[in-house]
């Protein structure tokens, strides 16, 4: 695939996710983790709820507001994450986190792949990356605001 034909499908599915979000403004019943999330740089701000069972993450969802890019990457991550273990999430986490900050690199991320074409925008990388954060921290129970900027 060329990269017109990339950054095409990119733009495509980011309008997508960013007009129909997946699992958005959705707190699954029985959320067990949670984690917020904030971006200073644009004021991108998302809360990440899951429901993890048995060390499997059986529902996931989202809330808050951001640009198109962060919105539709939460919501692609909300659908990814569904059904795989915590293990299997926080490998995710790291092949996207890489996928999104690292130029030609590609791990096994299936359909999320899509998101590399944030290459094409180096400004908005932080924004595809904010819901990834913020799901890791959810997955750590870790109760500080997960944020793209360094402390």
């Amino acid at each position: 695939m060329d990269m017109s034909n990339i950054r095409e499908l990119y733009e495509e599915v980011i309008l997508d996710h960013n007009r129909n979000p997946r699992n958005f403004m959705v707190e699954p019943e029985g959320a067990n983790r949670h984690a917020h999330g904030y971006n200073p740089v644009c004021n991108d701000e998302f809360t990440v709820h899951l429901k993890v069972e048995d060390g499997i993450v059986t529902a996931a969802g989202f809330e808050g507001a951001g640009c198109a890019i962060s919105t539709a990457s939460a919501s692609l991550m909300t659908e990814a994450v569904k059904g795989k273990t915590e293990a299997e999430v926080q490998a995710l986490f790291r092949s996207m986190h890489e996928l999104l900050t690292q130029e030609d690199t590609a791990g096994d991320v299936g359909k999320l792949e899509v998101l590399a074409g944030v290459h094409a925008y180096p400004m908005r990388i932080k924004c595809a990356t904010l819901p990834w954060h913020t799901l890791h921290a959810a997955l750590e129970q870790d109760p500080e605001t997960a944020t793209t900027e360094p402390a």
